[in-house]
């Protein structure tokens, strides 16, 4: 029986799925979940994410992590990220920082993946570094921490609300007719939301993400930071829920299990839930490139030429152009009350939503 078919006959018992029961089934059901079946990255999979694209992303965060911890004033630190892909973010942190005193010496590596097929690829990445593997952030030994979270928060569950023409809100919903999953929506039921809604409009909420902002800024409470990577805004905008299948858009309820499903991240409760210090939500473009990103490029243009060198000019613009990840990605540093502002982020609350 397929994931579908076993979904179908689940919804003809139990009634329609919530979007986050349906997402957490596609993405994680040890026999047919997406991230349980396959490597879904790089070219052979269905997305790229800024690790894979150019060594410079992850060598800038790798020094910006740094920095932060000598700021900090050093010490013994778990080095931890979340959702590490195929270990390639956190193998460019580790390469850059190798010349940094003391840094290696003070930091463990723990790695928070809830994938085996992602697991080994990680291990044979970064077997030289011993990493720790932990099924959530819960897991990992408490003490002061930095954290790394690049496209991490899209992929968690989340939940929909449509308001409707009598201005009540009601959650859309997985169901299914003639064997095929349809949307539809339940009862109206009360939503806490900012007001300048008008009927047929789309909230999203995403109870996962506050719950481990909340652990994310207990243990940052304790030293270090953590740094959040993903595509969004300040707050929820409509439907963002897509699924992506051998990198292009797809129908999200055709093929449950064979594609990825993300939504954009609002940062705004994340910010929230933490309760530390948060840092300006930034466009990853500016934030790169106030690291430096162009230097580098140039510096490593210099030994590249033909298609190496077309290829790695594309690399930077895609990282960095407005038009490509430089203004969707966003960054949000999170750090102790009355630490050092972070490097390349403005150290000002997060702006008011526009």
């Amino acid at each position: 029986m397929s994931l579908k078919d076993r979904m179908i006959a689940r919804i003809a018992r139990m009634g329609p799925m919530t979007l986050a029961d349906y997402m957490a089934e596609c993405l994680h059901d040890p026999q047919y979940g997406y991230y349980a079946t396959r490597d879904p990255l790089g070219r052979r999979g269905d997305f790229i994410t800024a690790p894979e694209i150019s060594q410079m992303f992850g060598e800038l965060v790798g020094l910006w992590l740094a920095q932060v911890w000598m700021d900090q004033g050093g010490g013994t630190v778990r080095l931890v990220e979340l959702g590490p892909g195929r270990g390639t973010l956190m193998a460019d942190v580790l390469r850059a920082t190798r010349a940094v005193p003391g840094f290696h010496d003070a930091v463990e590596l723990h790695l928070v993946e809830a994938s085996p097929t992602l697991r080994a690829v990680q291990s044979e990445a970064l077997a030289s570094y011993d990493p720790q593997f932990h099924d959530s952030l819960g897991d990992v030994p408490e003490g002061p921490m930095l954290l790394i979270a690049n496209e991490f928060f899209d992929a968690l569950p989340i939940r929909q609300f449509q308001m409707n023409d009598a201005g009540d809100w009601q959650e859309r919903q997985v169901g299914a007719s003639d064997g095929a999953l349809i949307w539809g929506l339940a009862p109206p039921a009360p939503l806490e939301v900012r007001e300048g809604f008008k009927p047929g409009m789309i909230v999203e909420t995403c109870a996962p993400a506050e719950a481990i902002a909340e652990e994310i800024g207990r243990r940052v409470a304790q030293g270090g930071a953590a740094l959040i990577v993903d595509y969004g805004d300040w707050q929820s905008r409509g439907d963002t829920f897509q699924a992506l299948e051998n990198h292009a858009f797809a129908d999200p309820l055709t093929h449950p299990g064979n594609a990825d499903l993300t939504a954009h991240v609002a940062f705004e409760p994340i910010a929230r839930a933490a309760q530390v210090q948060a840092s300006a939500l930034t466009p990853q473009g500016v934030f790169l490139e106030r690291l430096g990103i162009t230097a580098r490029a140039q510096a490593l243009a210099a030994r590249l030429e033909g298609s190496a060198l077309e290829a790695h000019v594309a690399a930077h613009r895609r990282l960095t152009h407005p038009d490509e990840m430089g203004t969707l990605f966003k960054v949000l540093a999170l750090t102790p009350k009355g630490a050092p502002p972070p490097p390349a982020l403005d150290p000002s609350d997060p702006p008011e939503p526009r």
